[in-house]
């Protein structure tokens, strides 16, 4: 049996397996892919529209209360490059 864990962006739960780790560095959220870096850890689907969820509900302040600041932008960025397709729906294309 998996051990199952809950998003902090929906709120659903999913087996860990499916879900993405992220721990607080100094004032930026970095995804943990292998489960292994310090400290505690908040799971996170490996969507976009999970992390914009979760930063809606203000998820990583309370998960990490003792954090300085939780800038997002890494881990947008390396949500973007593992899924770019997960851009709330909408295909984007620059042109030009």
């Amino acid at each position: 049996m998996e051990p199952v864990r809950t998003c902090v962006g929906c709120r659903q739960r999913a087996p860990r397996s499916s879900l993405l780790r992220v721990v607080a560095e100094g004032d930026r959220l970095v995804a943990d892919a292998t489960a292994s870096l310090p400290g505690r850890g908040a799971w996170l689907h490996p969507t976009v529209d999970c992390l914009e969820k979760s930063i809606v509900r203000r998820a990583f302040r309370r998960a990490f209360p003792r954090a300085e600041a939780n800038d997002p932008d890494d881990l947008r960025r390396y949500l973007m490059m593992k899924s770019p397709s997960t851009t709330g729906g909408a295909i984007v294309e620059r042109t030009g």
